[in-house]
């Protein structure tokens, strides 16, 4: 019996010993993946900490998680944050998912609930890879199914379903980007200020509800940025939309204004930040503007606000908007424009008698460097609008 025991000790020794040195550097890959993504995302001005680590090359979970964007004093926690599916690409990593727990927070009588956010395909470039992106940490998919903000026992607000999808710029294509959240409802009857609140009353606007969109491309290698779609719908109301597209918007931009925004998140605080501030004007001088638009789509709110308006003076809706057309001439004189005066004049007119859209849109005709626009908004504002390719139309498709 003896001898079987002292067999046993050996053989378990042993397979301990065996183990030791692989569970050692299965602990050392999670540590490698994690300060990976930690180098990364510093580098893009975000510091994150963990009180612990454990995993292994397919599986790392960060315990007691937190980070902090610089300039600011305090850091988020989140909690415990997995990373899972992770394979070496290309001296790297591919993580299939990076998601996190449940968020809740309670401060000043607002309580914050949110849902675990999942990323999917994660790529964590090596140090040192030549890709213009191998300083960003990218992802393909991200996903949050609820966020909830509750003051004392009332919903304040609420969304729903929000996911986003990237596709990585590759072979010289732009990346795409496109995002939508299905829903979002806000409580509006527990806005404070009595002035505001009459008016959300008068207009049956005590609740809302509605949903977002967004769509757009970049493309790395020249910095062309366009937001192609920024959208967002209120339910019996109308819907406010944007869009612009930029020049020079390169990694190497991103680079330098992520440096200067360190450099200046690390004064003391109450120090003079002006030659930063310069310095951040000199790097704007690097962008080109090539357009932009913004666009309201009537969807019953403006008649509503016209017959508001006119209760209040003893008016109906239609008065009033009789005054604001004989008033925009005069308005737009001070520009000296004749050419965009009877644009505008006309959006005008045609959008109150038949509310269906109004947008403004700047469409140079070639792209404008944005030290000309600062140089011709400080030196002639008035030529701006010509500068801009500015227009005003009203009920177009």
């Amino acid at each position: 019996m003896t001898q079987h025991r002292s067999a046993l000790c050996k053989l378990a020794l042993s397979t301990f010993l065996v183990a030791l040195p692989l569970q050692t550097a299965l602990a050392q890959e999670a540590a490698a993946v994690a300060e990976r993504l930690k180098s990364l995302l510093a580098a893009q001005n975000v510091t994150i900490a963990w009180t612990g680590v454990s995993g292994d090359a397919s599986e790392t979970v960060l315990e007691g998680t937190s980070f902090k964007v610089a300039g600011e004093d305090k850091a988020f926690e989140i909690g415990k944050v997995t990373l899972g599916g992770i394979t070496e690409e290309n001296g790297g990593y591919k993580i299939e998912t990076v998601s996190t727990e449940p968020f809740n927070r309670t401060e000043n009588g607002a309580t914050v609930d949110v849902s675990p956010l999942t990323l999917g395909n994660v790529s964590l470039p090596a140090e040192g890879a030549t890709d213009p992106l191998a300083s960003f940490m990218l992802y393909e998919t991200a996903s949050v199914e609820n966020v909830s903000i509750k003051v004392g026992d009332k919903q304040a607000f609420q969304m729903s379903n929000f996911e986003a999808q990237v596709t990585p710029p590759t072979d010289g294509k732009a990346m795409d980007f496109t995002g939508a959240a299905e829903t979002f409802t806000a409580d509006l009857s527990l806005v404070e200020d009595a002035q505001s609140k009459a008016v959300i009353d008068a207009l049956g606007y005590q609740t809302i509800t509605g949903s977002f969109n967004l769509a757009g491309t970049w493309q790395p290698t020249d910095g062309n940025m366009a937001l192609t779609e920024y959208d967002i719908t209120v339910d019996d109301a109308g819907t406010l939309g944007m869009t612009f597209d930029l020049g020079g918007y390169t990694p190497a931009f991103l680079k330098s204004v992520q440096d200067l925004q360190k450099t200046m998140a690390a004064q003391p605080e109450g120090a003079d930040n002006s030659a930063q501030g310069l310095a951040m004007l000199g790097l704007m001088q690097q962008l080109t503007f090539n357009g932009a638009t913004i666009r309201f789509d009537d969807d019953s709110i403006t008649n509503k606000v016209l017959d508001y308006l006119g209760k209040q003076q003893g008016m109906t809706g239609k008065d009033i908007a009789n005054q604001a057309k004989a008033i925009v001439p005069f308005m737009m004189m001070e520009l000296n424009n004749p050419e965009l005066t009877k644009q505008v004049t006309a959006a005008v007119t045609a959008y109150l008698d038949d509310p269906k859209s109004l947008e403004i849109a700047a469409k140079p005709g070639s792209p404008v460097p944005f030290a000309l626009l600062a140089a011709n908004g400080m030196a002639n504002p008035k030529e701006l609008p010509n500068t801009l390719g500015l227009t005003v139309t009203a009920n177009q498709d």
